[in-house]
């Protein structure tokens, strides 16, 4: 079952940096920001990463915890962490259980190949668990201020 704007995500238990499982339900109470993206250590999931690090403290004002997920494994995902510093934690979603809940795999083509990925997109869950907002097809640049501006949006009610 895919995701849909004003319902229940229903629950996942996934893997993630710092050797920690996340739930959704266990992060009740708190808004969340999951946000997909295709490789780790490539130049645009960089610069997405950067950005959500660099605004970290703003979200988490807004009562708002940030995901990174990507199919990379766990050692992918520590390295890059920590090479980039994030203050937020990043699933590894090797099985796509995530990708395919939120409906992310598209066909996307790299010189002239084609081929099944991520499609960089964002998802705003509120404190009760339902998606208020979705971002797909994502640019980088000014996103991560308009994910910022829905969460205060969110949390001011």
């Amino acid at each position: 079952m895919t995701v849909s704007l004003d319902q229940p995500v229903a629950d996942f238990l996934a893997p993630a940096t710092s050797g920690q499982q996340i739930s959704l339900s266990a992060l009740k109470g708190q808004q969340v920001v999951l946000y997909f993206y295709p490789k780790d250590s490539t130049p645009g999931c960089t610069t997405q990463g950067q950005g959500f690090r660099d605004r970290h403290d703003d979200f988490l004002a807004a009562n708002t915890r940030v995901f990174g997920i990507s199919r990379d494994g766990l050692k992918a995902h520590e390295n890059f962490k920590a090479k980039q510093a994030f203050p937020f934690e990043l699933i590894s979603d090797k099985e796509e259980q995530l990708c395919q809940q939120f409906d992310v795999i598209k066909l996307k083509k790299l010189y002239g190949k084609e081929y099944m990925g991520i499609e960089r997109s964002t998802f705003l869950i509120d404190a009760e668990g339902v998606l208020r907002q979705e971002w797909r097809g994502v640019k980088v640049p000014g996103h991560v201020d308009a994910v910022l501006a829905a969460a205060q949006a969110l949390h001011q009610g």
